[in-house]
């Protein structure tokens, strides 16, 4: 029975996991992780942590961690970063480590950032599964793409970005996986990195009662073969206390609350409601996020910081 869930879990998530970059729920936080460009915009230190466990219930189902962590550096006008992703989903795990480097320039009346990262990607493959075709035959696998022991494969991996932002409101364009750099598993398998396209972009409006402030975000991503749209709209109450909702086309709705702390501690959760097939026979989808900002800065007070709202 685990095998025809497992086979069934592999086919529904097929049009979500042809991007081979992680989703995230809270990809408004995540914006280092795809844009080197944004490194050192917040003009203070800021690290996260967002976990992501989906389709819980289902063996082999996607866990999923990033790491990110930028600071300014105003003497050259800067940043730098490092993203350190952790993705597995069913017999394959991705480990991502990234160094960034953003060059920041006053532009009108906000920042623009034009970064570069560079790191290498690591993927493995457990040879303990069998193509669907040969289930139950206890003769292994007759498909030469999948390997007959476990492999790994690691190779350089680089993207592009620019990041511009003002008090209110950011926009960015990047690409990661530029060198689109082969992983070669098996005799005959022409995998590779494939070149993804991201724009984000996120508003924010403080209403007629100032005490509650609107933040309505997008997240356009494409490998240029499929495309997928997020929309949020969230909303901050006494700059504290937030809730939102997300929009995943063709995949799921998500409901997200969290608290930022006066010291720059960060806490927050998603649920997402699943639409697509899959979600008949599993919702459970969770995600959570901790973030911590801080200026080391001696001529500003201890704890101050530009802004949190986009780790």
């Amino acid at each position: 029975m685990r095998y025809i869930l497992s086979v069934l879990l592999i086919v529904c998530m097929m049009p979500a996991m042809a991007q081979q970059d992680a989703q995230y729920s809270f990809f408004m936080f995540n914006n280092l992780a795809f844009n080197p460009g944004f490194a050192g915009s917040n003009d203070a230190i800021c690290a996260s942590v967002i976990n992501r466990q989906q389709y819980m219930g289902f063996e082999g189902y996607p866990s999923t961690t990033v790491f990110n962590i930028d600071a300014p550096i105003s003497a050259i006008n800067s940043g730098v970063g490092l993203t350190i992703n952790s993705d597995k989903v069913g017999n394959e795990k991705s480990m991502n480590l990234l160094l960034s480097y953003a060059y920041r320039m006053n532009l009108g009346d906000g920042q623009l950032g034009m970064g570069l990262n560079l790191g290498i990607m690591n993927k493995s493959l457990s040879g303990t599964w069998v193509s669907p075709e040969d289930l139950g035959t206890g003769t292994g696998t007759s498909d030469p793409s999948i390997p007959s022991g476990d492999v790994s494969h690691t190779a350089l991996d680089l993207s592009l970005g620019v990041f511009y932002r003002l008090d209110n409101f950011y926009v960015g364009l990047s690409s990661t996986h530029l060198n689109e750099a082969k992983l070669d598993y098996a005799a005959g398998d022409d995998s590779k990195l494939k070149r993804h396209y991201y724009l984000a972009a996120g508003y924010f409006y403080k209403l007629p009662n100032p005490i509650f402030e609107l933040r309505p975000s997008i997240l356009i991503k494409s490998d240029g073969a499929t495309s997928q749209i997020d929309l949020n709209a969230s909303l901050l109450y006494n700059k504290m206390f937030w809730g939102g909702v997300s929009y995943r086309a063709g995949d799921a709705i998500v409901a997200m609350a969290g608290v930022e702390l006066r010291n720059g501690i960060k806490f927050g959760y998603a649920f997402d409601f699943v639409t697509n097939k899959i979600g008949t026979y599993n919702r459970a989808s969770h995600e959570f996020i901790l973030g911590y900002c801080f200026n080391v800065s001696m001529n500003k007070s201890r704890g101050s910081y530009k802004s949190v709202r986009i780790l």
